[in-house]
């Protein structure tokens, strides 16, 4: 397929996701089933062209004077990609699969810039109504996080150390040029690629089957780290899904100790168990939900990590369709689920024992103002300095900017390179 073709490809994909109301990467799978002759090369071409039109809807939109999904991926095509709206309306004649040519309204407004009087929420490309929370939490530097967070993720790894180095890894994947991750020790990563660029699928990689690495992205891997599970401890993971910080937790003990890995859902945990053998992490016990399943822990671990249920707004990189579909109801449950968790999870701490908060959020509702809430109704609990907890995980000093209000620490695509990520470390003081 060449671009004509492509462009009106995702325009469908977009008009199927608003009428249907369903998930982006349903949609784009329903295409490729009902349009076989397409290779991967152009389902990644769609796909990108899809998730760059999300990512940006709002300022997509204000500058072509419509958030039709038509008006999006062309502003995609000439905005993100760097066609030429002449050069685009040319090539459209000589394809059968082409778009309608752009109207002289629409090739005006395809490069024209946005005014002055632009709202700040639409040059961050977020949700009119979390406008006040973001710059709540982030400043002056909220509308600059936005668009860092409209922008295109890396390709991140973690090495198994329990199988591997980093170097092997690197050795492995060498064809794809991948690079050491800026903080974590283990890390590697790909960086995403312009326009029609595809990820490389590095779980075909021989490294990948034999357990040599994970795909996760650096800022979860940070959030791992700075849990600071030991050897020899006695752990749980009250929310582990699918294990990828269980797996990284049971690397950084070196197999020595226990972690007790649980969750609410069973379908979310399902994947646990395979994952667990090929990383050959042995010093997981894995408690499916049921009434009791938890019992014997009360009052037991060294550490309690909650990787917390939260509305994902530190992953609209890779999930900008849910950036549209977040509403302030779903964030009061979330705020609520919260709460609860963390409730429990204090329950099953020894004296002395540490409370890990993390949340895949940028949102204070979910971070700062949770703990606050939280150390209110527990004053038995204190916060641990996140420069002496980012100097234990990797040895040198807080990066400026990290540090959080309520003693924890932020990660943020602008400041991290990372999905965006909330930790806190709480001890139990008596």
């Amino acid at each position: 397929m060449r671009l004509p073709g492509r462009l009106s490809a995702a325009i469908a994909v977009l008009t199927d996701v608003e009428t249907r109301k369903r998930p982006v990467s349903e949609a784009l799978k329903a295409w490729g089933l009902n349009n076989r002759f397409a290779g991967a090369g152009d389902r990644a071409a769609i796909g990108n062209l899809v998730y760059d039109a999300l990512r940006r809807r709002a300022s997509h939109a204000a500058l072509m004077g419509s958030d039709t999904p038509r008006a999006l991926v062309l502003a995609v095509a000439v905005r993100d990609w760097g066609e030429d709206p002449a050069a685009l309306n040319e090539s459209f004649a000589g394809d059968n699969h082409a778009p309608e040519p752009l109207s002289d309204d629409e090739m005006a407004r395809a490069v024209g810039q946005l005014g002055d009087d632009v709202p700040g929420w639409v040059l961050a490309d977020v949700p009119e109504w979390l406008a006040p929370s973001l710059e709540r939490g982030f400043g002056d530097n909220w509308i600059a996080e936005g668009q860092d967070m409209a922008g295109r993720p890396s390709l991140d790894l973690r090495t198994n150390t329990l199988k591997s180095t980093r170097e092997r890894v690197m050795k492995s994947l060498a064809r794809f040029a991948p690079a050491e991750t800026a903080i974590s020790p283990v890390g590697v990563t790909m960086k995403a690629g312009p326009r029609d660029a595809r990820t490389p699928n590095v779980t075909t990689d021989e490294g990948y089957l034999k357990g040599w690495f994970e795909v996760q992205d650096q800022g979860s891997q940070i959030v791992a780290a700075l849990a600071g599970a030991q050897p020899g401890e006695q752990v749980l993971d009250l929310c582990a899904g699918a294990g990828g910080k269980t797996l990284a937790l049971a690397a950084a003990m070196m197999n020595k100790g226990q972690i007790f890995a649980y969750d609410s859902d069973r379908n979310r945990l399902a994947p646990i168990y395979d994952r667990l053998k090929r990383n050959g992490a042995r010093n997981v016990q894995v408690r499916a939900p049921q009434p009791g399943a938890l019992d014997d822990l009360v009052g037991k671990m060294d550490r309690v990590v909650i990787d917390a249920p939260c509305t994902g707004t530190g992953t609209w990189r890779r999930r900008p369709d849910t950036k549209w579909k977040l509403t302030p109801e779903l964030l009061s449950q979330r705020v609520d689920e919260q709460a609860a968790i963390l409730a429990e999870g204090q329950l099953y701490l020894k004296p002395g024992g540490t409370l890990v908060y993390i949340t895949c959020s940028t949102l204070p509702e979910e971070n700062d103002e949770q703990i606050a809430g939280f150390l209110a109704a527990n004053p038995g609990f204190a916060s641990l300095a996140p420069e002496d907890m980012w100097a234990a995980a990797f040895g040198t000093a807080l990066p400026a900017g990290l540090a959080t209000g309520q003693g924890g620490i932020a990660l943020t695509p602008r400041l991290t390179g990372t999905d965006g990520f909330y930790f806190n470390a709480l001890r139990r003081t008596k």
